[in-house]
C-alpha cells in the first residue's frame, strides 16, 4: 500500500495508491483520496463515483469536513486516477471485483465508514453493504441516484440481454458508440455547465461499453431486485425527469426495498449527480444528508 502524497488532480488533497494482485488486464491499482483535516468527531466518509467518472467534487469534501467528517473518496480500479494504459477503461466482469478496493480503503481509513455511492457506485456500494465480508464496517449507506435499472425501451432491454449473453464468452466485445454527450455537456464548464474536471478521465462520450460489463451490471441489478436486506441505515436520493441518465422511478422503487432501515428522498430538478445540481438543489441535498446522518 502506498504512502499518502499530494494528489495530482486536486490541490490541497492527498492520495494513496492501493495495489492488488494482477487480474485479466494485468496490473491493478485503486486510489484513495482524502481531504486532510483535524478532528473528525462524526467519523469517516468513503465516497465511490459512478461510471465514466472519478472523484473531483471538491465542494462535497469541503461540506463534509465542515460538518465534522473525515472525507475520503475512492477512484476504483480502471477509473480516473487508477486507470493504467494497458487496461480496458471502467471495465469489470463482476461488480464483486470492487469489494477488494472498498475493503482496502476501509483498512487505510482505519475504522467504520459512512459509505456513499453515486450511480454505478451506488449499485456497487449497495451490494457491498449487503454481502461483503467487511459489511459490518459500513455504519450507514448514502446512495446518490443509484443505478438500479436501465433507462431503456423494451427493445433496448432485449438488446442488453443479448449483449450480456455474448459477453459471457467474449467479455471485451464492445459498442464503440459511447454515451450521449448531453449529460456531460450539462456539467462541464467549457460546455455551459458549472464544473471543471479532466475530460480525459471523464469524456463527454465516455468510453466504449464492453459486453462483459453489461452482463456484470445486469447480474448486480438482478440481485438488488431480489432483495438485499442491508442491515445498516440506507438513504437513497433521486431527482425527477431532470435526470436524463436514469429513471428516478427505479431508484424510488428499489431504494425502499434495500433493508429494514431504508428511506428515499426526492429532489425535483436535480441533475443525475445530485451534488452537481444547481446550488439550491445541492444545498438541500447536503442538508438532508447531514440531518439523516446525525440520527445514526
Amino acid at each position: 500500500m502506498g504512502e499518502w502524497a499530494a494528489d495530482r488532480l486536486l490541490p490541497g488533497f492527498e492520495a494513496r495508491t492501493l495495489a492488488f494482485p494482477d487480474d485479466y488486464d494485468g496490473r491493478v491499482v485503486a486510489t484513495l483520496v482524502r481531504l486532510p483535516a483535524g478532528d473528525a468527531p462524526r467519523g469517516a466518509v468513503l465516497y465511490v463515483h459512478g461510471f465514466v467518472d472519478y472523484f473531483f467534487q471538491r465542494h462535497m469534501a469541503e461540506r463534509f469536513a465542515a460538518e465534522g467528517y473525515a472525507f475520503h473518496a475512492l477512484d476504483l480500479r480502471k477509473y480516473g486516477r487508477s486507470l493504467l494504459p494497458h487496461q480496458h477503461p471502467n471495465f469489470c466482469k463482476d461488480l464483486a471485483e470492487y469489494d477488494a478496493d472498498i475493503g482496502a480503503a476501509i483498512d487505510a481509513i482505519g475504522g467504520p465508514v459512512l459509505l456513499a455511492g453515486h450511480s454505478t457506485g451506488g449499485l456497487i456500494c449497495a451490494l457491498y453493504a449487503a454481502r461483503a465480508a467487511r459489511r459490518t464496517e459500513v455504519r450507514a449507506l448514502w446512495l446518490n441516484s443509484p443505478f438500479f435499472d436501465w433507462k431503456v425501451t423494451p427493445l433496448q432491454r432485449a438488446q442488453l440481454g443479448m449483449a450480456a449473453l455474448m459477453g459471457h464468452a467474449f467479455p471485451f466485445l464492445r459498442d464503440p458508440r459511447g454515451l450521449h454527450p448531453a449529460y456531460g455537456r450539462s456539467l462541464h464548464r467549457e460546455h455551459g455547465g458549472e464544473w471543471d474536471y479532466d475530460l480525459a478521465l471523464k469524456p463527454l462520450r465516455g468510453f466504449a461499453t464492453h459486453y462483459g460489463w453489461i452482463g456484470a451490471i445486469l447480474a448486480a441489478q438482478t440481485r438488488v431486485h431480489a432483495g438485499l436486506d442491508i442491515p445498516c441505515p440506507v438513504l437513497t436520493m433521486h431527482s425527477d425527469e431532470a435526470d436524463i441518465v436514469l429513471d428516478w422511478r427505479h431508484m424510488a422503487k428499489w431504494g425502499r426495498t434495500l433493508g429494514p432501515q431504508a428511506s428515499v428522498l426526492a429532489f425535483p430538478g436535480g441533475l443525475h449527480d445530485l451534488v452537481l445540481s444547481r446550488r439550491e438543489v445541492r444545498d438541500a441535498v447536503f442538508h438532508a444528508v447531514f440531518s439523516w446522518a446525525g440520527t445514526i
